[in-house]
């Protein structure tokens, strides 16, 4: 979600905007301003992370718990509470926290062009929860996806809750990228996914490695695949992902909600 606000944040005309996982996070650079996105609030990285820069850069924190460390250690919090979710992996307060980032463009009259509002993506969001999942994409043993732009980061978001939900083999690529190697796992039983547009002649490509194309507009086409819509907002797009996630779980016969090796939180002990 970082990922994705920094694209469209920057893509907006509103400065550099880089996004870092806490515990890669490049301390020394000169920035004036971190935003944490955080559900729990009490992640060991990011409280490390915001003691480290608090006296140089001013803090916001995202969070959906207001009774968690970080609403003391951050300048400022927008507290999610409605967002939150009892489930491990985070769909709901994923979702919710760049929906606000993005209202806040939106606010401003900074949306980039070709950037659906936020009530636009909501009532996209509307129909990919009530349209069928596209049969390929049940059916099909490995998923890639992939987006440009701000889209990218919410092809890696769609590949991660398919790996936390279902332990299931998925990868994540820039579009223009998945031509200099991804391809190459591209197969029968195979699908590629795309948020947003797809680059000239990705769709032949797919389809001579025998893989499945699900998603994705071509440049003056029209959509390709199960479960596409011509424009539909990539945030949409993650939503019928997120589905695929709970549906290849069950099939497997585990619990989406609880998926092993995880916990709602990371919390080192000293």
């Amino acid at each position: 979600m970082a990922q994705a606000y920094a694209a469209l944040r920057e893509a907006s005309g509103q400065g550099e905007t880089d996004a870092f996982p806490a515990s890669e996070f490049p301390v020394s650079r000169t920035y004036d301003r971190l935003v944490v996105i955080t559900r729990s609030g009490t992640t060991t990285e990011v409280l490390d992370l915001v003691g480290e820069v608090r006296e140089r850069w001013e803090v916001l924190a995202l969070t959906a718990d207001p009774a968690t460390p970080v609403m003391r250690a951050a300048d400022d919090v927008a507290v999610l509470d409605w967002a939150d979710e009892e489930s491990v992996v985070q769909t709901r307060f994923a979702t919710t926290a760049l929906a606000f980032l993005r209202a806040g463009l939106e606010r401003d009259g900074r949306l980039p062009a070709g950037v659906r509002t936020v009530a636009e993506a909501a009532t996209d969001a509307e129909r990919a929860l009530a349209e069928p999942l596209p049969a390929a994409a049940l059916a099909a043993e490995q998923w890639t996806f992939l987006g440009a732009g701000w889209a990218y980061g919410l092809a890696q978001e769609a590949a991660l809750k398919m790996r936390e939900a279902a332990g299931a083999w998925t990868e994540a690529y820039p579009a223009m990228e998945y031509r200099h190697g991804p391809i190459a796992v591209s197969a029968p039983g195979r699908v590629t996914w795309a948020f947003g547009p797809l680059p000239d002649g990705l769709a032949d490509d797919v389809a001579k490695a025998g893989g499945t194309l699900v998603g994705g507009t071509p440049a003056g086409g029209t959509p390709v695949g199960g479960g596409a819509d011509d424009g539909e907002d990539p945030m949409a797009s993650l939503v019928r992902a997120q589905r695929l996630a709970v549906a290849i779980a069950e099939a497997r016969g585990l619990n989406p909600d609880a998926p092993r090796n995880l916990t709602r939180s990371v919390i080192l002990t000293p």
